[in-house]
């Protein structure tokens, strides 16, 4: 199959790539010599600059933010997060960065994110992302009702207690 980088893939793209369970955004890209480690294995600040690009696009297709900062746009913080490593990467090798969200709040909703190469999984990354104010207080900032209903729509989540 061959892989259109940068470019979000439909859910027949992803399980021809061996995705069994395919999420809501996906990109695919291809490992940069600048994101090897010495023992020449992408270094695990890369899993996090591609899990944090992908986030970033999600919030702008999902309409949490925006392509140009607007001053209503949310502060949107990760409160919380856990990655696992499970299986080294190495250069040139193609990869789908996946994004979902799994469940929300009034001020917050929780992400996954993974990382496929090969049809088997590489690294995955669960957080919690809130949204603040954007005058700097440090003040929640809610859920609109329309992203609730994105959320349970298109990724499947579910209200959390």
């Amino acid at each position: 199959m061959s892989l259109l980088y940068l470019t979000p893939l439909s859910h027949d793209q992803q399980r021809a790539a061996g995705i069994a369970s395919p999420a809501p955004l996906a990109l695919a890209d291809r490992v940069r010599f600048g994101e090897l480690d010495a023992l020449n294995h992408v270094n695990n600040v890369a899993y996090m600059r591609w899990f944090e690009t992908l986030r970033i696009r999600y919030t702008q297709e999902w309409g949490i933010l925006h392509h140009v900062a607007r001053p209503d746009d949310p502060r949107i913080v990760i409160r919380s997060g856990q990655i696992h490593y499970r299986q080294e990467m190495h250069m040139d090798q193609d990869y789908i960065a996946t994004c979902g969200c799994i469940g929300f709040r009034n001020t917050s909703f929780s992400l996954r994110q993974q990382i496929w190469a090969d049809s088997s999984l590489r690294a995955s990354f669960d957080c919690v992302m809130v949204l603040l104010q954007n005058d700097g207080s440090g003040d929640r900032f809610a859920l609109p009702e329309r992203l609730k209903l994105r959320f349970s729509e298109v990724d499947g989540a579910a209200p959390e207690a």
